[in-house]
């Protein structure tokens, strides 16, 4: 892929809601070894997946969903869902899982993955500390901790 490609590639991503097309431009973004279009055109899909409207407490946990099994997916070459966490919401909410997950004695399985991955924005404590209104100090201070222990930046004293 040339430059202009890449270049073009990219302006399509940023403003592409179809899933199916987005899927498209990574695999083959894939089979040409432009990581960064591939990486650009996952994060997109990850973005519009979730039902919930944008900017919302319940799209990011769902974005973060989306991009974990999404990930892993790709790299085991098979439908990846998250078997504990997605059943847990259906019985406590997204709320109260996220809450448990991250005032868990250590972190998640996911959270490793994420953070391995380069995708710590995704992490269910990122998503906390970007919706403050909805938790307590104590887990915010739990999620800007363990962003911190592996070495993310986190705004929070």
């Amino acid at each position: 892929m040339t430059h202009i490609a890449a270049a073009r590639a990219m302006k399509m991503i940023e403003g592409c809601v179809d899933p199916k097309s987005l899927r498209q431009i990574a695999a083959n973004a894939r089979r040409k070894g432009e990581q960064a279009v591939a990486r650009a055109a996952d994060l997109r899909l990850y973005e519009i997946l979730p039902s919930e409207k944008p900017g919302t407490f319940e799209h990011d946990v769902w974005r973060s969903i989306h991009a974990l099994e999404g990930t892993l997916t790709g790299e085991r070459e098979r439908t990846t869902r998250l078997g504990r966490t997605r059943p847990k919401i259906a019985r406590v909410g997204e709320l109260e899982t996220i809450k448990d997950l991250i005032l868990g004695a250590k972190p998640s399985e996911g959270f490793f993955m994420l953070i391995e991955r380069q995708m710590a924005q995704l992490t269910f404590e990122a998503v906390a500390l970007r919706h403050p209104d909805r938790f307590d100090d104590s887990v915010l201070d739990a999620a800007a901790a363990r962003l911190r222990s592996v070495g993310i930046e986190v705004d929070r004293p």
